[in-house]
């Protein structure tokens, strides 16, 4: 088998085989093909696209190219949720306590966050003491007393897809969904889960732009972790504008707490309930996503969600005195409202360019080795729709520097305020096959 003939015959339109895929990423992860030649049958997938087969095939190859997790010693059927990004996305931190408080296991890895994107361990580690690095065995055991662990992720896991990876961001070749799909679906498979849960985000702050490849995307998924062995569903979630309200490792480790008290923003709390009825229901736990949610809505109105989110933070070392006084957590030196301009209702808000105002303030990381300031963000006072009078606040901004005018600029050249303003829709589409 040679590989240059493996990419002339995916240049020509032609279907490649389980064996051809499976010798293709064993031997790039070996460096025995090299990146000029893996580059070349890059662009020749984002040119002729791949079946359903080639796709299953390579996802499968890049989970056998690492290690992988098992979580069979955890009672129950694991369910795992998934993101494909987005700005002050908080769902991971209110669905993981929220879920487990019904009784499903959530043996959740998570990641960190790079540019506008924000990760779930930097908003975790925003809690003092919170330990996100588990051995395999505290980590299970933690999961099987109390139903819920987030750590971070294994180094080892699908190394093929982290080299790709690196390769598609320099070759243009990123914006395949064959290749996005089975990059996604080669971690979430690799970690052990029995099914899996996905936020296909659309919109500005998301990286599928329309929903026609937000739904292509979706579908790809759930048709590779069915054919894996693994029960999957997905929600195509609206990423036009900001999920919730606050922007920002501290910030957004409140706004959590207040949703699992009820009381935090309408649209974070929606998202919740979409994404946790489908892990209810993949776990076993109730019939259909209707009863699925009332479980979720009762536990969050008893309280047991908050108790589940005490009893994570507690069980990870983290100190469980900032649950109950959150503000404990608000530690930038400088607050400074941004005052509207003139009056009317707010009619656009662009997402990515809202995280890149919260990363200018140090919220996020522009490279992997960049430090994140957990203190600083933003917290959007209005959201599209809403009424504003001229002088009211957009955003409270949270700095620990008073140097802040790009910041400012950038945000008012990114919320318009206008006449009127279409009502922003939050879910699209639910897809099950």
């Amino acid at each position: 088998m040679r590989m240059v003939d493996l990419i002339e015959k995916k240049r020509n339109g032609n279907s490649l085989t389980k064996e051809e895929i499976s010798y293709i990423i064993k031997n790039y992860t070996a460096d025995q093909i090299p990146d000029y030649q893996m580059s070349a049958l890059l662009m020749a997938i984002f040119y002729e696209d791949m079946t359903d087969e080639e796709i299953v095939a390579l996802t499968m190859a890049m989970v056998q190219s690492g290690e992988q997790i098992d979580l069979s010693s955890i009672e129950g059927i694991k369910v795992d949720k998934h993101s494909t990004g987005g700005v002050g996305d908080t769902t991971t931190l209110v669905l993981a306590p929220l879920v487990a408080s019904v009784g499903v296991p959530v043996a959740k890895m998570s990641g960190r966050g790079l540019g506008y994107t924000g990760g779930t361990l930097d908003k975790l580690e925003a809690i003092p003491g919170f330990k996100i690095e588990l051995s395999e065995e505290d980590f299970i055991r933690i999961v099987n007393e109390s139903k819920v662990a987030v750590i971070g992720q294994s180094g080892n896991l699908a190394p093929a897809d982290k080299k790709l990876y690196a390769l598609r961001d320099v070759t243009a070749t990123v914006d395949s969904i064959p290749l996005i799909a089975s990059s996604i679906m080669s971690k979430k498979i690799a970690a052990g889960a029995d099914g899996i849960v996905l936020d296909v985000t659309t919109g500005d702050g998301a990286f599928m732009k329309n929903i026609e490849d937000a739904i292509r995307l979706a579908q790809t998924m759930v048709r590779i972790g069915k054919l894996a062995n693994r029960q999957t569903m997905a929600v195509i979630s609206d990423m036009s504008q900001p999920l919730g309200e606050a922007i920002g490792n501290s910030l957004e480790v409140i706004e959590a707490i207040e949703t699992l008290q009820g009381r935090g923003p309408a649209d974070l709390l929606e998202m919740c309930y979409a994404l946790g009825s489908q892990m209810v229901v993949l776990a076993k736990q109730a019939d259909d996503l209707d009863e699925a949610r009332s479980k979720l809505e009762e536990a969050l109105q008893t309280g047991a969600a908050l108790d589940k989110f005490k009893e994570m933070v507690q069980n990870q070392g983290g100190d469980t005195t900032v649950i109950d006084h959150p503000d404990q957590l608000l530690s930038a030196k400088y607050t400074v409202e941004l005052p509207a301009k003139k009056a009317g209702v707010v009619t656009k808000i662009v997402a990515n360019e809202i995280g890149v105002a919260a990363m200018m303030l140090g919220a996020g990381r522009q490279t992997k080795e960049d430090a994140i300031d957990h203190a600083v963000g933003l917290k959007l006072r209005k959201k599209v729709g809403d009424s504003v009078q001229e002088g009211d606040s957009l955003v409270s901004i949270y700095s620990n520097t008073k140097a802040i005018e790009e910041v400012k600029e950038l945000l008012y050249e990114n919320i318009t305020i206008g006449e009127t303003a279409k009502e922003p829709v939050l879910i699209h589409k639910i897809i099950t096959e």
